[in-house]
């Protein structure tokens, strides 16, 4: 078994992934903050709002990991209020949008029911965390763990920003990015704790779960 590290890496990698996080939120509807600001979706409320409550989730979550990173503790946990609140707000806006949007479980596509069922384990996880924020290895892997579901449609804008045309090229970037994630944490876990943490392993079977299950049904 690998001796867990103490290196100063380990006090970063949250930080950077949060930081990777946003910046591909910001690309992915950078249409809708900066260059495109006219389009239907801008004036539509639900959307509007769903979309603030994401944005404010991603920076949440960067200030969250540097109070961490820098130790100050007090202050994590003040944020860690608001940023639930938020978390919530993501919650209930999204599943508001499936509901506006779609008309019931069979008219969706596969990707829409695995966003679907993504969202409700984001909901899960989210609750879970706050039970169990004073064991920060498992509260901050929930919280990891449950965003990188959530990012469905992120990654597919993502990957239409940067030129994307053809259905082998979006599936090849979703697989590079969630994939990328979820092995940089097991590669992180094995550096620091000298084993992968259940919610890692358990969280990147249920992805694939997830994904199989959505468009066999």
């Amino acid at each position: 078994m690998n001796k867990p590290s103490t290196a100063p890496y380990s006090k970063s990698y949250f930080s950077w992934i949060t930081v990777i996080l946003l910046v591909l939120a910001l690309i992915a509807f950078s249409d809708n903050l900066i260059y495109d600001i006219g389009q239907e979706s801008n004036s539509d409320p639900k959307f509007v709002i769903h979309g603030l409550f994401f944005l404010a989730w991603f920076i949440i979550l960067v200030v969250q990991t540097n109070l961490i990173r820098k130790g100050d503790i007090r202050a994590h946990r003040k944020w860690g209020m608001i940023g639930m609140g938020i978390g919530l707000g993501v919650v209930v806006s999204t599943f508001y949008v499936f509901y506006a949007v779609y008309e019931g479980w069979e008219a969706m596509e596969g990707f829409v029911r695995a966003n679907r069922i993504f969202t409700l384990s984001f909901t899960i996880m989210l609750a879970w965390a706050y039970w169990k924020r004073n064991k920060p290895d498992l509260h901050k892997r929930l919280l990891m763990v449950g965003t990188w579901l959530t990012l469905g449609p992120v990654v597919d804008r993502v990957a239409g920003k940067l030129g994307g045309e053809s259905d082998w090229y979006y599936l090849l970037f979703e697989v590079i990015i969630w994939n990328g994630l979820f092995i940089s944490l097991i590669l992180f876990d094995r550096k620091t704790l000298g084993k992968v943490h259940p919610v890692t392993w358990i969280g990147f079977l249920w992805f694939y779960v997830v994904w199989m299950y959505s468009w066999l049904v």
